[in-house]
């Protein structure tokens, strides 16, 4: 029996021959990344725990969150891994750098075959290239730059052959959306995709970093693409060495195999709140006051031609404000190059240095309550970008709404933007308090019931990335869930030993460790869901927050507050109210080390 792509790589990292999916394994890293929100825990676990280096050569900062460096808390934390950087010989991409998911590519420390982590949960568009990347938490990468490896559970592996060609305005950001409305979010939660078939071999680089970077919000664990000659020769160029890519054997086994017939995609939109939530571009006009062309997913030197071929001549609609960041310098400088900058200038666009930029909350591409934005990143979950709506668009429909002042693509400009009539939004951000409790940790609990009637809570509603710039455990609890419609008040009623129960997906979205550690304050004794994101799950494992996968949640009848009695060793789930029980998945050998050890350190 042959291996598919992500079995072969994790098999030749671990010193095995043969691998299946599920099986557990230390799997040596080839880039291991912080960036600068999450490197000064990465920091800080390391001299915690008094831990070495295990190759500084492989390890590595890349500051893309805010690279201005315009946030106190920010500054510091950046200051903080300049600091460990220096004394320890590792090397920084620094401020004025980009993207580090794109560095990594750019800089050659990433090939086709190779393996890397970062504190970025994007970091899985590496598959662009053929290479497994992995967002974590800060506690996971601490590990990894002392041991140089990392424990990773083999995902199960799904194909995917896309057909047909797509009409010549198709672009690539409109193949992702289409698929998100294909298989939503959850369809492919934990798997690895391969894509393959005859339309996917043309594809450009930029082209596949675009449909990669999306594999987080599909809930898959990574996107691989077959590297193409193209791919080679740049990845040859950029270490300056042959480059062998890995193929999956002809005879490997694929849990699901799903063909699909890219001739009939249109051009869609994410709806706000939700990236799958997709839709075609509405008739009716939907107006906006903002526009952002940039991030991982859409700030690349062809991205930004295509928004340059719609803005040269034209100008930003009165009431709108367009922001272009480029994602790596090496772009931003093609970009003044090609004479793309004063394009973008002269049609009234803010042009900001290479980075995350509003994904991150920490540079240009934040809304405030009640603006309305169009924007090319990957997530527009609520509070991701701003206080605002956030609509997910590819950059030639941004830039086409942007000097139209509402929502359209590229063949429906008006000659002359029409005018708006403008209508005020309040919106009252409510703070949450709560108090910090720790308490033992047994094999079976009992405790009252949060039921949360809902899949894909992302770690935005968990826990904000306004407040990521934290880094005391003791001080999250507070924010816990704040950021999720009718549960505002969450941290401010929640006790220590409560247990949480939601629906798939819990977890979904970002690799911060906060959305872990601000249960942890709160003292809350188990999170059950009928799945979790990837990266949430190890990070909850990592931290030795007991999580449960129950797949048939319904069965207990649950209502709000019910006591339930949970057994970790056994899964099994008691509803002491009513009496009705469930098995669910019990602690895996893994978990239970862990949480005997009450945490990876």
């Amino acid at each position: 029996m042959g291996l598919t792509v992500i079995e072969k790589i994790l098999a030749s990292h671990s010193g095995r021959k043969m691998i299946f999916p599920g099986d557990i394994l230390d799997v040596r890293i080839d880039a291991r990344v912080a960036r600068d929100f999450g490197g000064a825990n990465v920091v800080n676990n390391i001299e915690k725990y008094n831990l070495d280096i295990d190759d500084p050569d492989k390890t590595f900062f890349t500051f893309d969150c805010n690279p201005t460096g315009s946030d106190q808390k920010y500054a510091a934390n950046q200051h903080k891994c300049r600091v460990f950087a220096r004394k320890h010989r590792i090397r920084v991409y620094d401020i004025d750098r980009g993207i580090g998911t794109h560095l990594m590519i750019e800089e050659g420390l990433v090939v086709p075959g190779s393996t890397a982590v970062s504190t970025d949960s994007h970091a899985n568009i590496l598959g662009a290239i053929g290479a497994f990347g992995q967002g974590m938490g800060d506690k996971d990468i601490a590990a990894a730059w002392h041991k140089g490896k990392i424990w990773f559970k083999v995902p199960p592996s799904v194909k995917m052959i896309l057909e047909g060609k797509p009409h010549k305005k198709i672009s690539a950001k409109d193949i992702v959306l289409n698929l998100l409305d294909l298989f939503g979010a959850n369809t492919l939660l934990g798997y690895s995709v391969e894509i393959e078939g005859e339309f996917v071999q043309n594809l450009s680089l930029d082209e596949r970093l675009t449909i990669a970077s999306m594999a987080t919000e599909l809930g898959a664990i990574t996107i691989l693409f077959p590297p193409n000659p193209e791919v080679i020769r740049y990845c040859e160029s950029r270490t300056g060495r042959k480059i062998v890519p890995v193929f999956a054997d002809p005879d490997a086994e694929y849990a699901m195999v799903h063909k699909i017939d890219v001739s009939d995609f249109k051009t869609r939109i994410s709806l706000p709140g939700k990236p799958h939530d997709t839709a075609l571009i509405p008739a009716d006009r939907i107006w906006i006051d903002s526009a952002f062309i940039g991030s991982c997913t859409n700030g690349r030197i062809e991205d930004l031609r295509e928004a340059a071929s719609i803005l040269r001549g034209r100008h930003v609609a009165d009431g709108v404000v367009l922001k272009i960041v480029p994602a790596t310098d090496r772009v931003w400088n093609q970009c003044l190059e090609e004479g793309l900058i004063e394009i973008f200038k002269e049609s009234g666009a803010l042009v900001s240095n290479a980075g995350c930029a509003g994904c991150a909350a920490g540079q240009v591409g934040q809304n405030g309550p009640g603006e309305v934005t169009i924007s090319t990143g990957n997530r527009n979950f609520p509070g991701k970008q701003g206080q605002g709506s956030v609509y997910l668009a590819s950059p030639a429909t941004v830039a086409a709404s942007a000097v139209s002042g509402f929502i359209t693509d590229m063949d429906s400009i008006p000659e002359k933007p029409p005018v708006r009539s403008f209508k005020e939004v309040l919106q009252k951000e409510e703070d949450s308090t709560s108090k910090q409790v720790q308490g033992e940790k047994p094999f079976e609990i009992t405790g009252k019931t949060w039921y949360i009637e809902k899949d894909n809570i992302d770690t935005d509603m968990i826990y904000h990335n306004r407040y990521l710039t934290v880094t005391a455990i003791g001080e999250m609890g507070k924010f816990a869930l704040d950021n999720l419609e009718g549960y505002e008040e969450f941290a401010a009623n929640a006790r220590a030993g409560d247990i949480i129960v939601a629906g798939k997906n819990f977890g979904s979205g970002s690799s911060r460790q906060q959305a872990v550690d601000c249960f942890l304050s709160l003292g809350i004794g188990c999170i059950i869901a009928e799945s979790f994101g990837a990266i949430y799950e190890r990070n909850a494992i990592n931290a030795a927050l007991p999580v449960i996968i129950c797949r048939d949640i319904k069965t207990l009848k649950l209502k709000q507050g019910d006591e339930l009695r949970v057994n970790f060793k056994t899964g099994i789930i008691q509803n002491l109210r009513n009496g009705m029980s469930i098995q669910a998945e019990p602690f895996s050998e893994i978990q239970m080390e862990l949480y005997q050890n009450n945490g990876l350190f």
